[in-house]
């Protein structure tokens, strides 16, 4: 087997989704490190969630689709989204993202890649919303989810005039190739 051959063998095994998911929590980290604990119950819009409420969401989603994943699918309770905490401090923030990281990460190095290949199905009130397989699963409803909730908070950063980090490349504030 070649070296291609070998690379493309991984391409989609749990080592790769893994090394993604720790990858990209630096990422994040990074940007739920700039949170003041003074503006959590801020928001942009009164139909957005607060600052506190976002930031809690994203340090949560990893650990909390653990157990979805566990199953060979999961079934979404409408109300949970109303139910989103808001954080106390910047603290507890990362305290619970860092233990959610911790808890995902131990999740995905312990799959197979059988597992990652099982069909996995999300429902609403047993109505197939999303049938796919489990490591596509993880993809969208863990790592998609955390990419779209970051972008939102690099926003509320910028509308408080807080420098936003570097995330794939420069921001107005830092530039990682200066």
């Amino acid at each position: 087997m070649t070296n291609a051959t070998a690379a493309v063998g991984k391409a989609g095994s749990v080592a790769t989704l893994g090394e993604e998911f720790r990858a990209e929590a630096q990422t994040t980290r990074r940007v739920l490190e700039r949170i003041p604990t003074d503006k959590l119950s801020w928001r942009p819009h009164a139909k957005s969630m607060s600052l506190g409420q976002l930031a809690f969401h994203i340090a949560a989603v990893p650990g909390r689709t653990v157990g979805m994943f566990q199953k060979t699918g999961h079934e979404v309770d409408p109300n949970a989204f109303r139910l989103i905490e808001e954080a106390k401090s910047t603290e507890e923030i990362l305290a619970v993202f860092d233990q959610s990281v911790k808890d995902a990460g131990v999740f995905l190095d312990s799959l197979s890649d059988e597992q990652l290949r099982a069909t996995w199905a999300l429902t609403a009130n047993g109505r197939p919303l999303l049938t796919k397989s489990r490591q596509d699963g993880v993809r969208m409803v863990m790592l998609s989810h955390i990419y779209h909730h970051r972008g939102q908070l690099s926003v509320y950063l910028r509308l408080l005039d807080i420098p936003v980090p570097s995330i794939y490349g420069p921001s107005g504030d830092e530039n990682p190739f200066a």
